[in-house]
């Protein structure tokens, strides 16, 4: 199963993992997608966002309206949250373009500290 794992870590600990695996030659293990404060992430990821990611994961390139239909939402209002997603880069465009997210699973992970 692919999974992709959405963190809160700060750039300079991403770009770290980044650069670990240019110097190695080895891949992650798993794919990340990070955010750098979890406020970020809830601003990114609202409600009906992640009701899109859950039908797009595993489903493979679809349109828009294919994407709107799945969600039973307005094509309108998908087509403005695929928009804010792929500038996250949290969905990717297909060459004839469509959409995809290529996973079929998500893990979402961060740490709460005391102030």
């Amino acid at each position: 199963m692919k999974t992709v794992t959405l963190d809160v870590r700060s750039p300079s600990e991403a770009m770290a993992d980044f650069a670990q695996a240019w110097r190695t030659g080895e891949p992650q293990r798993s794919a990340h997608i990070s955010f750098a404060t979890p406020e970020l992430l809830w601003k990114v990821l609202t409600e009906k966002r992640w009701e899109l990611l859950k039908a797009l994961c595993g489903a493979g390139p679809v349109s828009i309206r294919e994407a709107a239909r799945r969600v039973g939402r307005d094509v309108k209002a998908v087509h403005g949250d695929v928009t804010a997603l792929l500038n996250a880069g949290v969905l990717d465009r297909t060459e004839d373009g469509r959409i995809v997210f290529p996973f079929e699973a998500v893990k979402v992970e961060f740490l709460l500290r005391a102030a």
